[in-house]
């Protein structure tokens, strides 16, 4: 799997919205292709207040859960004029007090029945949305009423939530080394005129200038019933909805003095190409790529343009991946082009090492060329149509991702029918259509060249040339400053209603004719399903100076079989809309294949095809080692990445869970071809091997299924060797600091062994943790975010394994506070150790993991990683089912004796890194004695950590 380092959210991938193609007749013109994959259309009904409010209701009573959402039309683009930023700073604000809720207590009122919930900003919109068992959902109409109608603006949340933001946008953009193109090179020089110009989140600068009163001014401007979109999805009853609805929002008025939302300024053409030349610190290798003016959503050519990117850059089977990547001339080469309500833009980048970025180049000037001087054939159409349908099938899979899909085509189109209409549109895109649009849009005269390098950061290097406009200025507040009223007098959430009575999914366990044990479970009606295919062993069977042999053979295992080679299966995969890729973990390596139900047989036959076969041919096992070297080389420059792989090497050694699964430089370059043929041969074996099949088909369908893949396999190899205990013996804490010079952030993280997954008090520990660092309602969270704004966020968590587990914890924050953050949360590891919980307390905790398993229990993907997780674990596949009930039973002296024997500081290794000069006399100071190594003098292969010096 060519797997991406320039990573980004969802939204800076642009708008993503779908519909049921309709199969129709050729047209005329023989462009036309019968297209037979669909996705349900979306059942919802809608109706408008008197105030303004739009609320649609997706009812779905086969669901335990609801999701209520209000969805604003109010993005990053209403920013004032030297507040970028500010629609995201106060998306944080918006969801902290109110007259009646005291500072988070959304929080627990979400983590502590079993929900969760969180808030986005992007360019068209900010949402805010909670997932809650469905007995829940008046409790949350009242907590959007709440935030709608008596939000608390004051000194205390502003100071404490810009402080949260400016560690965000550290973290988040100045820390990743390719941070800083994506959220600033790119928006500065895609845009002149438009607002989206500047960056969505914002700069330091701009944060620092923004004044509380800023924050009234916005909220009183753009804030209302009028602005607003409540999207319910999940299982209700459709007229206790609308009764509620009137109840909690008909009554708050719409905005006073409104401001408008639209955006009147229009965006003109590039006359001519221009280039940029920008450079950051720790940039391990360069890029090299282009930006173009694009469109807006409901443009007649946007679909034409989803079209040509996804066969530019979609799925694995795309151009420049095979032109660049396959060829060994890029690391990675990709295109985006996102698309907002009134414009939109392209950018395409090929990231390669330095002596091979021009040809890198080049070639991708090459492939843009022939896009805009040759038809696409009539197969790429198809696999590009195909791969955007079966994304929509995978989001509608849930109510929460049916609710999701209409609300963003909600606010980026103005109509939440375009989710549907927009897939239709694609279906009526031909080569021509492709064509054109390549030429309208890819034009070279039409470019903007950008190069990002190593260097220090110079924002005039890649400055617009064209000046910043004036976005004007917002009236000041007039309305009186709220305040949280006092504990006897608030109005008290309304508290549960009827727990809904639902059957959960059957899960079938069968056998297939060669004793292959199969686990089924029909766990949706969305007609799309998912298989894994798991096998014992993973990267704990790595030979030492070869680790990443595992990871390797299974990642590498589509690159062909027989006389099909890796383009070719990636084409066949896409063409049927399935998704197919191999990973392995510490204790196993897990096949995953999603394929709409109507494709399942050909696209199964085909997996198992490269189960059974994989060849790994010279040319693609010796690209992709190299590839994963200079991949390993990025990673190195990450501190949070960094901290987490050091981590594992200093708790367990020489053992063979220190092995880290994609290996080090040194291991890849040892590794050889032959090492992945033996290891699929005594590993990837049918005596060894489990099923797990689920999705929208009934059972004996799925078991049908998997008789036709791998009911005849047999093998005459033996089974390769597993060794029982991985985890070896403890070795003593140690506190590590890293120096990574020039550093945006420093990351910690703290670890500690833990039992194995089976054991007796590993639910016990799960509870603890959960009470340390369990979502945003946990101690860390809260010690360092809400009380001292030190970090975006703190959490902690149980890395699960057969042989034994690890408790880890994890944050980054700026170089001159790691240390307070260090001692923050070592401090709250020996409060939980000295600790007599409470029954309230774990109660609560309780039903936060139990929501948490719900919810990923929710998708056929969810369900097949939990039993394959199990079943890798030495576990039964029926805890599956149980673990709810498992959580319940626990008791309180439990969870005390877990904490006590195991959340213990004085076990604890420390790992931090950044730069070191900023931090390290203090943490001398708390820690004593402290091992400082060098960046480059850093060896994950050696249990000690530095690189051995030959004499």
């Amino acid at each position: 799997m060519l797997r991406k380092i320039l990573l980004a959210s969802t939204a800076a991938l642009g708008l993503v919205v779908s519909a049921p193609a309709q199969p129709h007749e050729p047209a005329g013109d023989g462009e036309h292709s019968h297209f037979d994959l669909v996705a349900p259309p979306i059942d919802y009904t809608l109706w408008t207040l008197d105030n303004g409010l739009r609320v649609i209701a997706v009812q779905d009573n086969s669901t335990s859960t609801v999701t209520t959402s209000l969805w604003y039309e109010i993005g990053s683009k209403h920013d004032p004029q030297g507040r970028s930023g500010f629609a995201h700073l106060f998306e944080h604000i918006s969801s902290r007090k109110t007259e009646n809720m005291p500072y988070n207590l959304i929080y627990s009122l979400t983590a502590d029945v079993g929900g969760t919930r969180n808030a986005s900003n992007w360019v068209d919109r900010t949402n805010y949305y909670e997932q809650v068992p469905a007995q829940y959902l008046e409790t949350m109409l009242w907590t959007h009423r709440e935030r709608m109608a008596r939000l608390v603006v004051d000194e205390e949340v502003f100071e404490t939530e810009r402080g949260v933001v400016k560690e965000e946008l550290r973290q988040r953009v100045l820390a990743p080394p390719y941070g800083r193109l994506q959220r600033f090179v790119v928006p500065e020089n895609a845009y002149d005129v438009m607002p989206q110009r500047r960056a969505g989140i914002g700069s330091i600068a701009d944060l620092d200038a923004a004044s509380f009163e800023d924050a009234r001014a916005f909220y009183e401007a753009f804030y209302g019933p009028d602005t607003a979109t409540l999207i319910v999805a999940g299982n209700f009853d459709l007229n206790n909805l609308r009764a509620m609805v009137d109840e909690y929002f008909a009554d708050i008025p719409a905005r006073k003095n409104p401001i408008s939302t639209v955006i009147a300024q229009t965006e003109p053409e590039l006359t001519g190409p221009r280039t940029i030349n920008a450079t950051a610190p720790n940039v391990p290798l360069p890029v090299i790529g282009g930006i173009w003016k694009g469109q807006a959503i409901t443009h007649a050519d946007a679909p034409a343009i989803r079209v040509l990117m996804t066969i530019l850059s979609g799925g694995e089977n795309n151009r420049l991946a095979n032109a660049l990547v396959r060829k060994g001339l890029a690391v990675e080469a990709s295109g985006r082009a996102p698309m907002f309500r009134e414009v939109g833009h392209l950018n395409i980048y090929a990231l390669a090492r330095p002596d091979r970025i021009e040809a890198a180049g080049e070639a991708l000037n090459a492939e843009l060329a022939k896009l805009r001087s040759e038809l696409v054939s009539p197969q790429e159409l198809a696999e590009a149509k195909s791969e955007i349908i079966a994304a929509s099938l995978r989001r509608r899979e849930t109510a929460r991702g049916r609710a999701f899909e209409l609300g963003e085509a909600l606010m980026a189109s103005g109509d939440p029918d375009y989710a549907d209409r927009g897939l239709v549109l694609i279906n009526q895109v031909t080569p021509s259509d492709v064509l054109r649009v390549a030429q309208r849009y890819l034009d070279p005269e039409r470019r903007v060249t950008v190069t990002y390098r190593n260097g220090p950061e110079d924002r005039a290097a890649y400055a617009n040339p064209l000046p910043m406009p004036d976005f004007g200025t917002l009236p000041a507040a007039s309305a009186p400053i709220r305040a949280v009223k006092p504990e006897g007098e608030r109005e008290l959430p309304p508290g549960p209603a009827k727990v809904p009575s639902l059957a959960a999914p059957q899960m079938v366990e069968a056998a297939l004719s060669n004793d292959i044990p199969v686990i089924a479970a029909q766990t949706g009606n969305v007609p799309i399903a998912s298989v894994s295919m798991v096998f014992p062993g993973g990267s704990k069977t790595d030979p030492e100076g070869r680790q990443g042999i595992a990871e390797l053979a299974a990642s590498l295992a589509a690159s062909g079989f027989y006389e099909t080679d890796a383009q070719t299966i990636a084409a066949r995969f896409e063409s049927l809309g399935a998704s197919f890729e191999g990973e392995a973990d510490s204790d196993g390596t897990t096949f995953s294949l999603t394929a709409p139900v109507a494709n399942l047989a050909e696209a199964g036959e085909l997996a198992a095809q490269i189960i059974k076969g994989a060849l790994y041919p010279d040319e693609e096992f010796l690209r992709e080692r190299a590839r994963r070297i200079e991949t390993l080389r990025v990673t190195m420059t990450d501190p949070s990445g960094v901290s987490q792989r050091a981590g594992r090497s200093a708790l367990y050694g020489n053992a063979p869970y220190g092995n880290h699964p994609e290996g080090t430089p040194t291991s890849l370059a040892n590794i050889s071809r032959s090492d992945l043929l033996d290891h699929r041969q005594h590993f990837f074996h049918p005596d060894r091997m489990k099923i797990v099949i689920s999705g929208g088909m009934a059972t004996d369908d799925a078991i049908v299924a998997a008789e036709a893949m791998f009911g005849d396999w047999v093998s005459p190899n033996a089974v390769g060797r597993i060794i029982d205990d991985a985890a070896g013996e403890a070795l003593p804490p140690r506190t590590i600091v890293v120096d990574m010079p020039g550093a945006g952030q420093a990351a910690v993280f703290v670890a500690m062994r833990a039992p194995a997954r089976g054991a007796t008090n590993f639910d016990a520990l799960q509870i603890a943790n959960a009470v340390l660092g369990g979502g945003s309602s946990g101690r860390l969270f809260e010690e360092v975010r809400t009380k001292r704004s030190l970090s975006y966020g703190a959490y902690s968590r149980i890395e699960g394994r057969k042989d034994g587990s690890l408790l880890t914890a994890r944050s980054q924050t700026r170089n001159e506070t790691a240390d307070e953050v260090a001692a923050i949360m070592l401090e709250e590891i020996a409060k939980l150790n000295a600790e007599d919980f409470d029954e309230e307390l774990l109660t609560r905790r309780k039903l936060y993991l139990q929501g948490s398993y719900g919810r990923v229990m929710e998708t056929s993907s969810g369900f097949n990683a939990i039993v394959a997780g199990l079943l890798l674990h030495g576990l039964p596949a029926s805890d599956a089912t149980l673990m709810e009930q498992r959580l319940a039973e626990v008791e309180k002296d439990a969870v005390n004796a877990a904490a006590r024997t195991v959340v213990d500081p004085d076990n604890a290794t420390l790992v931090i890194v950044g730069e070191a000069a900023k931090f390290l006399e203090d943490l001398k100071l708390m820690r004593g004695d402290v091992e400082v190594i060098a960046l480059d003098d850093l060896d994950l292969s050696n249990p000690d950590l530095r690189k051995v010096v030959e004499e």
